[in-house]
């Protein structure tokens, strides 16, 4: 493969220096946008980007994903952040949000799933209005997931075993971490000789690298209860060695390709959380903390971001500039290096900029955790606190 990523999908960095006051201002905008496009019957209105096969026929997205639960969680982290005043009626959303999972799933097939299913959505119930009866129907989801054949984050086992961890800590029942147990016996007996999963996904058979469907996303799940495994520094070792042997290395930059064949299409790697160095790098940054060659892997994957610069016209997290944001923050939580902080909020302000860029285009905003406006403000508000917690997924 003779490029490390396509250019055309980037967009020079907007000049503006980090200004605290600024992004208060622009996550204030965001959220308040966000909570004034909210209908109590409807939930959030769903952008016609994010109008995709297995849409529910209403056109109501309930998911962490992309739906209702995504919101409300990423605006509660943001009171948490201690950068918004919510004015919405979580816990009455949430009744309906437990109701609604219970009944129906958002996707057809997404079942107990964590990002497009019920656990997910179950969760944010819980932590707004937590109860033993969403405490049985979180178990019930998880156990419904440990033998999914689809070996990745986004619907598989992994994605329920981050619910588990989450509700282990919420909880502190025994029953969350055997679930949690149970899915990496299963994960672990299915992983290739090489280090590497093979992802059954709507039909299809690959075996994908990055967070969202592959390698990456199972690493972070098993390392999320590291203590549980039964021989934790074997998988580690063997997810260092596999990051090695999968990355694209040109000088002092890599990258790694969609799938272990490279790309279906011949098309230069992405440059994304879901796929390419973002994803690695904030999956697999807390692992080998005293591993110098896994470090200057990590630090080169984050040179190529830098170098690459902001996805054009997405300041989303999944798949835009404020999920490359994280990466950032990532190394910088590893290494204590002020290099990456400042690179963060550098693409914190340019994802503020995309969003209300977008929003006088469109004359709308798009509501959606992993695809929408609040992803801006997120990376902006983890840039003031120094979090590193990637939304969704290491925050639950």
């Amino acid at each position: 493969m003779s490029r490390l990523f396509d250019p055309t999908g980037h967009e020079p960095l907007v000049g503006l220096d980090w200004d605290e006051s600024h992004a208060r201002d622009a996550i204030a905008a965001i959220c308040g946008d966000a909570e004034a496009a909210f209908d109590r019957r409807r939930l959030w209105p769903l952008h016609p980007l994010d109008d995709e096969p297995g849409t529910p026929a209403d056109g109501i997205m309930r998911g962490l994903y992309c739906g209702a639960a995504g919101m409300l969680h990423g605006l509660l982290r943001l009171v948490d952040a201690g950068v918004w005043e919510s004015s919405l009626d979580g816990g009455a959303i949430a009744e309906r949000l437990h109701d609604d999972a219970v009944r129906s799933p958002d996707e057809p097939g997404a079942g107990g799933s964590l990002l497009a299913g019920t656990s997910g959505i179950l969760l944010v119930a819980h932590r707004l209005a937590p109860s033993a009866a969403n405490a049985d129907a979180i178990a019930g989801a998880i156990a419904a997931n440990v033998e999914r054949p689809s070996n990745e984050l986004l619907l598989g086992a992994p994605g329920t075993m981050l619910a588990a961890r989450a509700m282990h800590e919420r909880t502190g029942e025994r029953r969350f971490c055997d679930l949690w147990r149970a899915s990496a016996r299963t994960l672990l007996a299915r992983q290739d000789s090489d280090g590497l999963w093979t992802q059954d996904l709507y039909g299809d058979r690959m075996r994908y690298l990055g967070a969202a469907h592959g390698f990456a996303g199972n690493v972070l799940a098993l390392h999320s209860a590291a203590e549980w495994l039964d021989d934790a520094p074997a998988v580690e070792a063997r997810a260092i060695a596999t990051a090695r042997a999968t990355a694209l290395m040109r000088g002092a930059l890599a990258n790694w390709p969609p799938l272990d064949i490279g790309s279906r299409s011949g098309a230069a790697p992405r440059v994304q959380w879901c796929h390419g160095a973002a994803g690695i790098v904030t999956s697999l940054a807390a692992l080998g903390q005293y591993d110098e060659p896994h470090g200057a892997l990590l630090a080169a994957g984050g040179e190529l971001i830098w170098h690459a610069g902001p996805i054009s016209e997405n300041p989303g997290l999944c798949h835009g500039t404020a999920g490359n944001g994280f990466a950032f923050l990532a190394l910088f939580d590893r290494t204590g290096d002020e290099r990456w902080l400042h690179r963060a909020r550098k693409f914190a302000m340019h994802a503020l900029q995309q969003v209300a860029r977008l929003r006088t285009a469109t004359a709308r905003g798009r509501y959606t955790l992993f695809t929408g406006d609040i992803g801006a403000a997120l990376l902006a508000a983890a840039c003031i606190a120094g979090d590193a917690a990637f939304p969704g997924i290491r925050d639950l």
